[in-house]
């Protein structure tokens, strides 16, 4: 019998939990395990591509999932496992319900109770015979867990936003070109067909000389959110879930959604999260970066106005309105702002272009003959697979993927120069080689967020 998302969601809390014991690697090494069945002609189902190279008779890539909340649900579990080239042999959450449903997913997709349960995302990076993590965490995690699968030279898959903090994501994109590993900044707008054609106009002089970007996110955080501490449920580790964050008492509504796998309250708290600014920014801001030609630089200069919830409201303190404005070195401007859907609009001097994202909004032109442009064999073409195919493509082929780590932490920056010129509320210079602003000393101190002990951001 199948368990529903709402099934698992008043199991996890109204009822209690046995105490039941976490799966643990066997005390048999898997590289002493492998040799044993292959010495006895015993072929394993799965054998890890960095143990036994290119040319091993399954080149599966083996990953461990670390976080099974919406996103992992709705987006990453199915597409990982509906690929063949692709083995999930762990997941890992601080949750007991969702850790659980999530073995139970993967073990009925292929057949088994192999699927290994962590409950510390050290131990699931420790598990021998994995090639790969897929980090669907929340936000005050991507770094931390990401930056210590590098170091192991696991290859990533991180979602976005990359970071909560400017400075983390300058030292995890060099970690991930120091170690040399595949890092996938995950965003599935790239992926679109629609977005990659404007891209591939704007690059190609279709439209001219690009001029002006116009990136519209939808009005998606609102005043709210109930602040009463209640217990911490059983079956969750509120102290690992924290990590790095400032601590605060446990809530429903900051930490679960109302409905299982459905939008949580973290992602509007600004300990765990930066809201829309970052959330949808990263989506749009990357393709606009990629018609630019500058998703491995940034602008030259941000100011910003916004508005926060008022004192009193409720919980969710994320910004609930704002308007950016951006330059960059070659003169081309960019406007940030919420409104009521995503689109994404390019300007040059000989016409525009414009595409709605995850909307009805259909792409348009200055001119429809340029929609209907038939690229030359000249033109750029920009690659168009999906985000799993183009991260699981890289760890097999060593192509690049389309968005690795410094273009996420690009992407990542362009909503967190705007939010710091929001809450400086001046115009601000900033140097992208650098990475700092130009005699704002109060600016540059919010391009880094502290740890909470014992957690530290460590190159």
């Amino acid at each position: 019998m199948t368990t529903s998302f709402t099934d698992v969601f008043y199991v996890h809390y109204h009822k209690r939990f046995a105490n039941l014991t976490t799966i643990m690697n066997t005390t048999l090494s898997r590289r002493s395990l492998l040799g044993k069945m292959l010495a006895a002609g015993v072929s394993p189902l799965v054998i890890p591509s960095r143990l036994l190279g290119q040319n091993a008779p399954s080149k599966q890539i083996t990953i461990a999932m670390i976080g099974v909340g919406r996103q992992a649900v709705h987006v990453n579990m199915p597409a990982l496992l509906g690929n063949p080239e692709v083995r999930v042999v762990a997941v890992c959450d601080v949750d007991r319900w969702r850790l659980e449903y999530g073995k139970n997913r993967v073990d009925t997709a292929y057949k088994n109770t192999d699927c290994k349960m962590f409950a510390d995302w050290r131990e699931a990076l420790a598990m021998p015979g994995i090639d790969a993590i897929v980090n669907s965490t929340s936000d005050q995690w991507h770094v931390p867990i990401s930056l210590a699968a590098v170091n192991k030279k696991l290859h990533v898959c991180c979602e976005k936003p990359l970071t909560l903090c400017l400075r983390e994501g300058r030292i995890l994109a060099d970690a991930a070109k120091k170690m040399g590993v595949v890092f996938r900044t995950d965003t599935e707008c790239r992926s679109d067909a629609y977005m990659i054609r404007l891209a591939e106009l704007a690059r190609n002089g279709y439209i001219g000389k690009i001029k002006h970007f116009e990136v519209v996110v939808p009005s998606g955080d609102k005043p709210g959110g109930d602040a009463t501490p209640t217990p911490v449920p059983e079956g969750l580790d509120y102290e690992m879930w924290t990590g790095p964050a400032p601590m605060h008492p446990y809530c429903l509504d900051r930490v679960h959604p109302v409905k299982a796998f459905t939008r949580p309250g973290w992602m509007r708290c600004s300990p765990t999260s930066e809201g829309m600014i970052t959330n949808w920014g990263t989506h749009l801001l990357d393709v606009a970066q990629l018609a630019n030609n500058t998703e491995r630089t940034g602008p030259v200069s941000i100011e910003g106005t916004g508005t926060y919830p008022a004192p009193g409201s409720g919980l969710w303190d994320v910004l609930t309105a704002f308007k950016a404005h951006f330059k960059y070195a070659n003169g081309v401007t960019l406007n940030y702002v919420m409104g009521p859907w995503a689109s994404l609009r390019i300007e040059g001097d000989e016409g525009w272009i414009q595409s709605g994202w995850l909307s009805k909004q259909a792409m348009t032109a200055s001119d429809p003959q340029i929609l209907k442009t038939k690229f030359k064999s000249s033109d750029l073409r920009l690659p168009t697979r999906t985000d799993k195919k183009d991260f699981i493509n890289a760890i097999k082929t060593g192509e690049p993927v389309m968005i690795d780590a410094e273009i996420g932490h690009r992407t990542c920056s362009m909503g967190q120069l705007a939010h710091i010129a929001i809450k400086q509320g001046t115009r601000l210079t900033w140097d992208p080689a650098t990475e700092q602003f130009a005699q704002a000393e109060t600016a540059n101190a919010l391009l880094l967020r502290p740890y909470r002990s014992p957690w530290k951001l460590q190159p």
